[in-house]
């Protein structure tokens, strides 16, 4: 296992990876990715200006679910710690998940593999490992709605953006060095939060974020960088599976980066050198 000793500094800058569609051939995909192997956040701005307030009602889901439905199932508990290298943001706890009280615990579901063939991991974990991830990884793990439900469906477009408020007050608090949004949806919802309206076709990428969309800034912190991956449920059937993997291997990359000059930070510091 690799150790995860306390040394924090802010990535590097670098260009991030652009969106992926089921269209493009695999070619398309890994050329993308080979543009972007060891890149860190994107120094690029917005052209759009932030807001406070949420976008306006919109006409709920014809699968929405109240909470009442799933009552009787528990929210997942938070895996987070201090000054991690990175936090994975999930939309909320399916079924199976909030029944067995771990992280992606459907059978069905590649968060787990992903995590290992991206280089975040160095061994395939199993969901009842997902409390070692800060102890063995320095990664941590939350959800932008905290109710369980069947799938991101049966939530409304304005519960699943009430909850960036939520999520950026987490930030706050851990101070991680990364944010990594699991999913273009969760993406979608924070954007409709920030900015009042819908996310637009072109303004959409996977990969590393604007600076500008730090996420828990506060006057002596610049915020944790952001990061988009695709969605790991086995439902998220837009993308291929190689296609998932070539846009996860950036962010893991950078994070088995961000390990060794923690590792060598501390080994330094412990050794006098």
């Amino acid at each position: 296992m690799w150790r995860t000793d306390l040394v924090a500094t802010s990535p590097a800058a670098g260009n991030g990876l652009r969106r992926s569609s089921r269209k493009r051939s695999i070619n398309a995909v890994s050329q993308g990715v080979a543009e972007t192997d060891n890149a860190g956040p994107s120094s690029r701005t917005p052209s759009a200006s932030a807001s406070a307030s949420p976008a306006k009602k919109r006409k709920q889901s014809k699968k929405y679910a109240p909470p009442s439905k799933y009552a009787h199932l528990k929210p997942l508990t938070d895996i987070l710690e201090p000054k991690l290298i990175c936090i994975f943001v999930g939309f909320n706890p399916g079924v199976k998940t909030a029944q067995s009280g771990h992280a992606y615990a459907h059978p069905s579901n590649r968060f787990w593999k992903l995590l290992h063939s991206s280089g975040c991991t160095d061994e395939r974990l199993e969901p009842e490992q997902d409390v070692d991830l800060p102890r063995l990884y320095s990664m941590g793990l939350t959800n932008i709605v905290a109710r369980p439900s069947k799938d991101a469906a049966e939530l409304s477009k304005t519960e699943s953006a009430a909850g960036t408020p939520i999520l950026e007050e987490k930030v706050r608090k851990y101070r991680p060095e990364a944010v990594c949004i699991v999913g273009k949806g969760i993406w979608e919802s924070i954007w409709r939060w920030r900015y009042a309206r819908e996310i637009k076709k072109h303004e959409f990428r996977y990969g590393w974020q604007d600076e500008k969309e730090r996420m828990g800034k506060t006057d002596d912190w610049p915020g944790a960088v952001v990061f988009v991956a695709t969605a790991t449920s086995g439902l998220a059937a837009n993308l291929r599976p190689h296609e998932k993997e070539a846009i996860w291997k950036p962010f893991g990359e950078w994070v088995m980066q961000r390990r060794r000059e923690r590792n060598s930070a501390s080994s330094e510091a412990r050794f006098g050198q």
